[in-house]
């Protein structure tokens, strides 16, 4: 009898947690936040930043609905300017700045989420774009260039002479992933190469300069006189938490994926979410 009682116990406790689970809201999420990446600059331009990256866990207040803002690239430019700088994604209280624009024709990298390397014209002292701490890296610095600029920021690295530094891999949405890399420089015959994470190609003697890779937060690249520069790359943000917990009472714009032991949320636009 008594075991009897016992297994009917255990029985009940299973149906207990069976309807608990999936009901229960979740207190926190893991985040990926990726700003805009800075567009390239043009004549013998640099290699636009990389998106700021942030990433981590927060607290959720189960009820209130939360804003979320993907920001978009940096616009192309032409003429020896510098590019333009992205924009800032948002995860409620989670800020992600945009990159800083490549340097133009004796023209300074913009600072940013990741900075932008300065012009190439020969003789040019301007400074590199510098990163904002903790969320990317500064831009190289190329004096007495001869034909080319220096590569953006990414991330994971500063930019160098003519490539762009390296993003940050992330597995949040179940696979490894790279992002905010920066944009290479407009250098030498073929142009400096995009950094590892969007970051888009600087035009080489022939060719033209390349975007950085749309929701990645990536650097455009650097042009050459009276060529456009390749645009920066758009943000996401990515959110994610144990399929334990209930799923999100309303999305915007974003778009549920089920991984091992995770429920996940990928924006690739603006909206709001809500727990």
């Amino acid at each position: 009898m008594a075991t009897g009682l016992f297994t009917l116990k255990q029985q009940l406790q299973g149906l207990i947690q069976k309807a608990w689970t999936g009901t229960q809201k979740t207190n926190y999420v893991e985040y990926l936040v990726v700003g805009g990446g800075g567009s390239g600059g043009s004549s013998n331009g640099g290699g636009g930043g990389a998106g700021g990256l942030l990433q981590g866990i927060v607290p959720i207040t189960t009820g209130s609905s939360i804003t979320v803002t993907v920001g978009g690239g940096g616009t192309l430019v032409n003429g020896s300017l510098a590019g333009n700088s992205g924009n800032a994604s948002v995860f409620g209280s989670i800020t992600a700045s945009g990159g800083g624009g490549g340097g133009g024709y004796n023209d300074s990298g913009l600072n940013g989420g990741s900075g932008g390397g300065n012009g190439g014209n020969v003789g040019d002292s301007s400074k590199n774009g510098q990163g904002t701490f903790g969320q990317g890296n500064a831009g190289a610095l190329v004096l007495y260039a001869v034909g080319g600029g220096g590569g953006g920021g990414g991330a994971g690295t500063v930019g160098s002479v003519a490539q762009g530094g390296a993003g940050i891999a992330s597995s949040i949405n179940g696979t490894v992933t790279p992002y905010a890399g920066g944009g290479g420089s407009r250098s030498g015959a073929t142009g400096g190469t995009g950094g590892v994470g969007g970051g888009g190609a600087g035009a080489g003697d022939s060719g033209t300069p390349v975007a950085g890779t749309a929701n990645t937060g990536g650097g455009g690249g650097g042009a050459r006189s009276s060529q456009n520069s390749g645009t920066g790359g758009s943000g996401i943000v990515i959110i994610r938490y144990p399929n334990t917990f209930a799923d999100a009472s309303s999305v915007t714009n974003g778009t549920k994926t089920s991984i091992t032991g995770f429920t996940v949320y990928t924006f690739l636009s603006s909206g709001s979410i809500t727990f």
